[in-house]
């Protein structure tokens, strides 16, 4: 069998920014089906990087080789259109779709998908949230060969999400994406490509086999430098002992003592400390909400909701995008009127709140001095307390990175800091909207640790599932029109039991009366034939799963050659289409 030509092949790629190398010898492949996500921290340059290989910018060293005719569809993380637009124009504009395709139906059916429901819409009337998904749909329209997609899931709701995970789990696009939702990344991509300290780590598996084979690695380079140094010390004295001119052996011992001092002296830019802090006194009075009303015209938010939030309570809040999520904290806050009811607010509150639009800050002014307009020290209870550059290391800025001018800093970083600068003022009470956006994983991981030993309470607005079954004891659904559910569970227990309950019956057809005009109570029942096929598919869908679960096993165990994972990609997306078909017409003939 012919050798699998790669889709992208990236040598010692190299981006220098002014006077800061950005990311240097920067070395992998895509292949043809292959879903790779790429990992690294906030400020590395993730996003430079895409856009340099969707052709938006250049590079200073190495190269990028593509297959011939090879066709990429790009979302930004923060896309720009025509402003003169319309939705539709904008989403049909330059497109590549086969001539067989009718690209306006599938542009209608895709933008509805991700309910943008008025396609003469000017573009220049659209928040940035609709202008990415705009975007997305755009590149799924035109059926590229390649996605390159920069944090896909920001301003989706969960419903579209979850949509969005199955579309392109069964894909056979090649996928080369940068996301904070761990969970999309774990069940989309078999392949995770870490950027860490200027190196380049591949790992042929999901996130949760990166994560694994990740603390293998550290662990064994650990162990390394623990031994290195050990060695080094002893070395080190023979240095300073030897005489300038030595022998052939000597000199060799001496080049060797110079490998051995690289071992030594790398560092492993892990957290070894966990900061844990006592919080503000809170007392048992928090927060009752009585009868609250609140609506926008003929939306309602708040339909006489009570609630009382008991002491130390972690919730999580949910629902899709226009449920009113967000005018519930901020009606909380006393930043949006009431139109009834009222909120009894404990004394002893002290609110702390995350918003996506309370990031400001000067360019002008350095990473510490904005921390530091804020407190010098934070007082972490017991009467421990940490400097302002202490607290600021905890959040992955290093000492030299603290006296950087803020206008230099990344969208990532800037989100970073600003969530140093709510946890500085010691509040006891944290209401984070959406605080997941823009935030690289390292950095969700030290969240979710301090909010998990946080001495308060805490309101949650996500769409990231993993980060809320991290951190939430339980969740409120926000299901639009008023209606609230007060679910005891995280998010994932929340979905296995929606699932579990029966489909709300369509009631907006009248049934048809039979001819002869007397009643028919008997329920239908599956035919002879039907109840064949029935036990056909429940055959065929057992094989198939069984089939699956080999084959991922395979993937994902590193044992099989190239030949095997090129036959092995093909198959999985045939399959896993096979599987949803085969299952829907289960599911509709066991409604019968």
């Amino acid at each position: 069998m012919a050798a699998v030509q790669p889709y992208m092949d990236v040598q010692s790629l190299g981006k220098r920014i002014g006077d800061r190398v950005l990311f240097w010898d920067v070395t992998f492949t895509i292949n043809e089906r292959e879903h790779v996500g790429l990992i690294a921290k906030n400020g590395t340059g993730k996003s430079t990087l895409l856009s340099i290989l969707a052709g938006r910018e250049g590079y200073e060293a190495g190269s990028i080789v593509f297959r011939n005719d090879l066709k990429i569809g790009y979302l930004e993380q923060k896309p720009t259109f025509n402003p003169k637009q319309t939705i539709m124009e904008a989403v049909l504009d330059n497109l590549h779709v086969s001539e067989h395709t009718d690209p306006t139906l599938r542009a209608e059916q895709m933008l509805t998908r991700f309910k943008i429901f008025d396609h003469s819409r000017l573009i220049s009337s659209l928040s940035g949230g609709q202008l990415k998904r705009v975007a997305l749909a755009k590149i799924l329209v035109d059926e590229p060969d390649m996605l390159i997609l920069d944090e896909p899931t920001n301003h989706l709701d969960l419903e579209m999400i979850e949509w969005l995970e199955n579309y392109l789990s069964r894909t056979t696009m090649s996928i080369l994406m940068v996301t904070h939702d761990r969970y999309f990344l774990d069940r989309i991509c078999s392949v995770i490509i870490e950027m860490d300290d200027s190196r380049i780590y591949t790992y042929r598996g999901n996130y949760s086999y990166y994560l694994e084979k990740r603390q293998e690695r550290i662990d064994n380079l650990s162990t390394e430098i623990e031994r290195a140094n050990n060695l080094y010390r002893t070395e080190l004295e023979w240095m300073r002992r030897m005489p300038q001119a030595r022998g052939h052996k000597a000199r060799y011992r001496e080049e060797a003592f110079y490998e051995l001092e690289k071992i030594a002296k790398q560092r492993i830019n892990e957290r070894n400390v966990r900061l844990e802090t006592s919080g503000t006194y809170i007392g048992s009075k928090i927060f009752i909400a009585k009868d609250v009303c609140k609506s926008f015209g003929d939306n309602k938010i708040l339909d006489h909701f009570n609630y009382t939030f008991s002491r130390y309570e972690k919730l999580g809040i949910v629902g899709n995008n226009g449920t009113g999520k967000t005018t519930f904290i901020r009606t909380l806050l006393g930043v949006e009127p009431i139109d009834a009811g009222s909120y009894d607010i404990g004394q002893t509150v002290r609110f702390g709140y995350y918003s996506q639009e309370g990031l400001s800050f000067r360019d002008d002014q350095k990473v510490i001095d904005a921390v530091r307009d804020i407190a010098e020290y934070v007082d972490l209870g017991n009467g421990q307390r940490l400097s302002a550059s202490q607290f600021l290391q905890h959040f992955l800025f290093t000492p030299e990175e603290q006296h950087t001018y803020i206008a230099k800093l990344s969208g990532g970083e800037r989100r970073r800091l600003y969530l140093c600068t709510v946890l500085m003022r010691n509040p006891n009470f944290l209401i984070l909207d959406e605080p997941t956006n823009d935030l690289d994983i390292v950095t969700l991981q030290i969240l979710e640790e301090y909010l998990a030993s946080f001495r308060g309470c805490l309101i949650i607005v996500s769409h990231d599932r993993y980060f809320m079954d991290k951190v939430v004891d339980h969740i409120l659904v926000f299901s639009g029109q008023g209606a609230i559910r007060d679910f005891p569970g995280n998010y994932t227990q929340y979905r296995e039991w929606k699932n579990t309950m029966p489909k709300p019956v369509q009631a907006d057809k009248p049934k048809e009366t039979p001819k002869n005009n007397k009643p028919n109570d008997r329920p239908r029942r599956l035919s002879f034939k039907e109840r064949q096929l029935m036990q056909q598919l429940e055959a065929d869908i057992e094989r198939l799963e069984a089939e699956k679960k080999m084959i991922e096993a395979k993937l994902s165990g590193g044992t099989a050659d190239v030949d095997e994972i090129v036959q092995m990609s093909k198959r999985l997306p045939m399959l896993n289409q096979e599987l949803d078909d085969k299952s829907m017409q289960w599911l509709e003939l066991s409604e019968i």
